[in-house]
């Protein structure tokens, strides 16, 4: 079990508060794990997480996260974690980013969740984003959008995860069916509320795929001409081995499909970023 010593405010193992280096972020970002019981309602192919089971996360335990995330803030803002644990070119706090080994959205008093984290955040008197890491499954409960409107007023963006459009590519990658409209009725409900980006993860598979661009660009189309606001898109090959069955087998896309993929989304006005 996991714990942290109170009395020096030194950090000992903790369940729900991580620290990684962020490609994406830029630097240091400080990761809320609302599923450690490693549970998602999806499966997706290039998953990292080791030993990844079917289902929704626990109610988080506020008081624990409370207590974790108060004492590693500690450390970053008065301690030297950062000297002793971080490359001097990413020893910068970029975010605080609620996310997981499955989907965080799943955690029925997600609210709570975001209320102790914003709380935390003016005792540190922190201006950085607070964002959410997304697959989009369960943006549409009370719950979840509670949070979101609280996450607006903290520089909240939400990082919602695109990776394929169509039935049977959704379960080539995702493992669950999902619909077009469906995805599109998901990223509306996040856009209404909190400002939004997409994820997209491009393996070999889609470039080889001769409608997968088609049917993402005209998609695209769609959202934008429905009104949702989008703040850009990310596209990103593996920087992880997955860790599910076959994962071993997948590759990314190479450089200049992602360029090529990036070029047609830029087209429609959207900034993109890409990590290959």
């Amino acid at each position: 079990m996991l714990s942290i010593d109170n009395h020096d405010r030194n950090i000992v193992d903790l369940t729900y508060v991580y620290p990684v280096v962020s490609r994406r972020a830029g630097g240091v970002s400080l990761g809320i794990n609302l599923t450690p019981n490693n549970v998602c309602n999806w499966q997706c192919v290039y998953c990292q997480v080791p030993d990844l089971r079917l289902g929704v996360t626990a109610k988080a335990d506020i008081g624990v996260l409370e207590q974790e995330l108060g004492a590693f803030l500690f450390q970053l803002v008065h301690g030297d974690y950062m000297q002793q644990h971080v490359p001097q070119a990413s020893r910068v706090l970029k975010d605080l980013a609620i996310s997981g080994n499955g989907e965080p959205t799943t955690c029925s008093n997600f609210d709570a969740v975001v209320l102790c984290v914003t709380k935390l955040m003016d005792q540190y008197d922190l201006n950085i984003p607070l964002r959410l890491i997304t697959n989009g499954s369960s943006v549409h409960k009370p719950v979840v959008q509670q949070g979101l409107k609280l996450m607006a007023k903290y520089q909240g963006e939400v990082w919602f995860k695109v990776d394929a459009v169509g039935e049977q590519r959704t379960k080539r990658i995702n493992k669950v069916v999902l619909k077009p409209e469906w995805q599109r009725q998901q990223l509306q409900a996040v856009s209404d509320v909190c400002p939004v980006k997409l994820q997209t993860c491009v393996l070999v598979e889609q470039s080889r795929d001769a409608g997968y661009i088609h049917d993402y660009i005209q998609w695209l189309e769609g959202c934008l001409r429905q009104g949702i606001v989008l703040q850009g898109v990310c596209l990103y090959g593996l920087a992880r081995p997955s860790m599910q069955e076959g994962g071993d087998k997948l590759r990314s896309a190479d450089e200049p499909f992602l360029q090529s993929f990036a070029e047609k989304i830029e087209s429609l006005g959207l900034s993109v970023t890409v990590s290959a």
